[in-house]
């Protein structure tokens, strides 16, 4: 069997507040598992973790989105740090690059523009906006219990 490149993406975003520790994540691995847990503690909500099998074709579409990103070639020694506010997380691995991005929740666009390296902060900023679609997208699909 010949063997695929190596492929990791795990993204997080979360917060400790009034209601805990709450936060997103996803990850997918190469093997086409796709594991989401969201956590919000918001009028006692339990835990949601969710796990699927994606194929090849998806995961060659999210490798498609990291690469033309251009995120691969960022350095976030500039990105706003973590905060009370929340912070986010993007691990990424493709063959023989690995990549892990540490930064501070975005509010909005607004705060990439301020940043100290605006260029750098909206390639995450986009792959991240992607990818939690295509997540979620997938997610809702599979999930779905009455289809409309």
């Amino acid at each position: 069997m010949e063997r695929t490149p190596d492929f990791y993406l795990r993204y997080y975003i979360g917060h400790k507040g009034k209601f805990g520790h709450e936060f997103l994540e996803y990850e997918i691995t190469n093997e086409g598992r796709l594991r989401y847990a969201n956590n919000s503690n918001y009028r006692n909500e339990p835990l949601i973790r969710k796990e699927v099998y994606i194929n090849r074709i998806v995961i060659e579409e999210i490798k498609r989105l990291v690469n033309n990103s251009e995120v691969l070639s960022q350095d976030d020694s500039r990105w706003p740090e973590p905060n009370n506010v929340g912070r986010q997380e993007l691990e990424i691995v493709i063959g023989e690059e690995h990549v892990f991005f540490i930064t501070s929740k975005i509010g909005s666009f607004l705060d990439v523009q301020r940043s100290e390296d605006p260029e750098g902060l909206r390639s995450f900023f986009y792959l991240v906006q992607d990818i939690k679609c295509l997540v979620l997208t997938l997610m809702s699909m599979h999930f779905r219990i009455k289809p409309v």
